[in-house]
Order: structure tokens, then C-alpha cells, then sequence
């Protein structure tokens, strides 16, 4: 197959639209509170664009960056260890509102080592399964083997605790190995065994219990367990078909719980109305068509495996946030890829498309 003389421009369009349209909403949702806060509606604007600078310099250097570098039994261990290394760190770091996910670097910088554990991953699947797509029946030497550090991961990851990343691990490893080649019976297998401990931290741990009683019925606690809920629902209605326009939307106000992070997809909806979100939703789309394009027209297994963990990463976080924020799963602590406010979510997804753009140089 002829090597493409550029990127996939549609690919690179989209992920620049989505960068620039996430500066414009994190400054919308943010300024009254940033205002507030430091007296000054810019903070989170700024520290946001900073982080989109190096993640597109970082973009811009690694589609230059020949893909094949990394299918490299030395760098892939190295960024299993390193990355296993910082998820086990963070338990050393002070904690913040119960939790263990950022390392912290003075006051100034944060760094949250699960935003790095998904590439990681991906990279160490797509070069593992490679060779391996004709002996996926091989349940020890192949399957568990394959299993092995993601589950890891997994693991720490739910001690912090994020159970939004680790499903999103979790999902990815799970797709990843069905594009393998693994039977169906292995993985309702694997989901058999995973359900006993998704009901232990959905229903026995006290706050996550809550969290789906008020899924189940938020007005019951309309100022409690429910608020989250309810008050992302009120931004969505709010908003009808065009929205009350930019920067005029109201739940934002101290209503509206992480109006710039979380639930930044509602603040799109009440200030941009349906258009808005649609238009969110159509970029994802295009996204994924283009990035499940090239793992599609790919002749390299690792490319092919590359492109579709990245792209499946990306398109898996942004269906959880979204569905969350419309009450189609219960809340959970998961950012919009390239629009909500996070530093180390936003360069680290960056770097990702700029792997998975020199993919792109490979198909005509």
C-alpha cells in the first residue's frame, strides 16, 4: 500500500475543533466561579490553553514520529514500569477529598497517573496480541498473559479511588482482545467474574451506594445524593434547541456541580441547546470514523491495534461522561475528552492523536 505523503487532515480538523470549542466552554463555565475564587475569571481558562499548547506541540511531534518505534519489547516494559511505578506513587501523595490521584509537584503542578495508564495499556496490547491473533484459544499463554497488567491497573486504579477510568480500562482491554480474535464464551466468562466486584463497589461502598439509589430515584434526595442528577437534568432542559446562549447559562452559577469538568456536556446543552450537543456528538463521530478507518485499513496488526485502543479510548470516555450528564448512568468522576477542564487528561489524549495521526500516514 502507498505511504500517504500527509496526515489524515479530516482526523486532525476534528481534534483541533475539539480542542478550541473545550477552551471556549471551560472559560464559559468557569469564569463566575474562577471570579469568585481568585478575582479573576481567567485562571482556569489560561492554565487550560497552556496545557492545549503542549498537547498540540506534543500532537504535532509525535505524528512525525514513525509508529513502528514503539513496537519495542524496551519501550513498552519501560512504559509498563513507569507507568505501574506512578499508579502505586500516588498512594505516597496526600490525599484529596478521600481520594489518591494526582502526584503533586509543588502547588503549581498535578499530575493523575490513570490518564497515562490507558495509552499504556493499549500500547502494551497492541504489542502483545500482534503475533498472537491465531492463539487466542491458548487461555494461559496468550489470554491470561494478555489479561495480566490491565488488570493491575484496573486494580490500583479502583483503590484510589476511579472506578470511571477503570471501567474505561477495563472496556478497552475487553474490545481489544475481541478484536484479537477472542471468543464470546471467554469474555462472558471474564464478565461473570467481574460483576461480583462491580456489585461490591456499586452497592457496598456507602457513597457509591448512594450515588445509585439517587440514579435510581433523585428526587427522593433532591438536595442530597440527588442534586448532581437533577441539577445536570435542569441545565440539559434549560437549553431546549438553541440554547440561552454563550456564556448566558445559569446552573453554572453555583447550581450546577463541576460545571467545567464533569459536567461540562451540561453547560454545553443550556447555553448551546441541542444544536450545541449535537455538534459535540458529531465531532466525536467523525472521530471515531476516521480513527476506526485507519485500524480498519491498516495491514500492520500493531497499527491496527494501535489506532483502534486509541481511538476506543477516546470514544468509550466520551459516551460515559455523556450519558452520565443526561441520566443514562449513574454520576461518576469522568472528563469529557478535549473539553473539560484537566490538564493531564487533555495532553495525554493529545499525544495519543498524534500516535494514532501517524497511523493515518500509512492508509490511502
Amino acid at each position: 500500500m502507498a505511504k500517504r505523503v500527509g496526515v489524515d487532515k479530516w482526523l486532525f480538523g476534528t481534534v483541533l475543533l475539539l480542542v478550541l470549542f473545550g477552551l471556549v466552554m471551560v472559560f464559559s463555565a468557569s469564569a463566575v466561579m474562577a471570579k469568585e475564587q481568585f478575582g479573576s475569571p481567567y485562571p482556569y481558562m489560561m492554565k487550560q490553553a497552556v496545557w492545549a499548547l503542549l498537547g498540540m506541540i506534543m500532537l504535532a511531534v509525535l505524528m512525525q514520529v514513525d509508529y513502528r518505534r514503539y513496537n519495542n519489547p524496551k519501550v513498552v516494559s519501560v512504559a509498563v514500569g513507569v507507568t505501574m511505578l506512578l499508579l502505586v506513587s500516588v498512594f505516597a501523595m496526600r490525599d484529596s477529598h478521600n481520594t489518591h490521584r494526582w502526584i503533586r509537584f509543588g502547588g503549581f503542578f498535578t499530575f493523575q497517573p490513570s490518564e497515562l495508564a490507558k495509552p499504556t495499556l493499549i500500547l502494551f496490547l497492541a504489542y502483545f496480541l500482534q503475533t498472537r491473533i491465531h492463539k487466542m484459544d491458548d487461555w494461559r499463554g496468550t489470554v491470561m498473559k494478555a489479561a495480566l497488567p490491565p488488570l493491575v491497573f484496573v486494580a490500583l486504579i479502583l483503590k484510589e479511588p476511579d472506578l470511571g477510568t477503570a471501567l474505561v480500562c477495563a472496556s478497552v482491554t475487553m474490545l481489544m482482545l475481541y478484536l484479537a480474535g477472542l471468543q464470546m464464551r471467554y469474555i462472558g466468562m471474564a464478565m461473570a467474574c467481574a460483576a461480583p466486584v462491580l456489585y461490591y463497589m456499586l452497592f457496598w461502598v456507602p457513597w457509591r451506594r448512594a450515588r445509585m439509589l439517587a440514579y435510581l430515584n433523585p428526587e427522593a434526595d433532591p438536595r442530597g445524593s440527588g442534586f448532581h442528577i437533577l441539577q445536570s437534568l435542569i441545565a440539559v432542559g434549560t437549553g431546549g434547541l438553541r440554547g440561552l446562549g454563550l456564556m448566558e447559562g445559569r446552573q453554572k452559577l453555583f447550581y450546577l456541580p463541576e460545571p467545567h469538568t464533569d459536567f461540562i456536556f451540561a453547560t454545553v446543552c443550556e447555553e448551546l441547546g441541542m444544536i450545541g450537543a449535537l455538534l459535540v456528538v458529531g465531532l466525536f463521530v467523525m472521530l471515531g470514523y476516521r480513527g476506526l478507518r485507519a485500524a480498519f485499513l491498516s495491514t500492520d496488526p500493531f497499527a491496527r491495534f494501535l489506532a483502534f485502543g486509541i481511538t476506543s479510548a477516546v470514544l468509550i470516555q466520551a459516551f460515559f461522561n455523556i450519558s452520565v450528564v443526561v441520566a443514562l448512568l449513574p454520576t461518576k468522576g469522568i472528563t469529557l475528552p478535549f473539553i473539560s477542564f484537566g490538564g493531564t487528561s487533555l495532553f495525554v489524549t493529545l499525544a495519543s492523536m498524534g500516535v494514532l495521526l501517524n497511523v493515518t500516514r500509512e492508509i490511502d
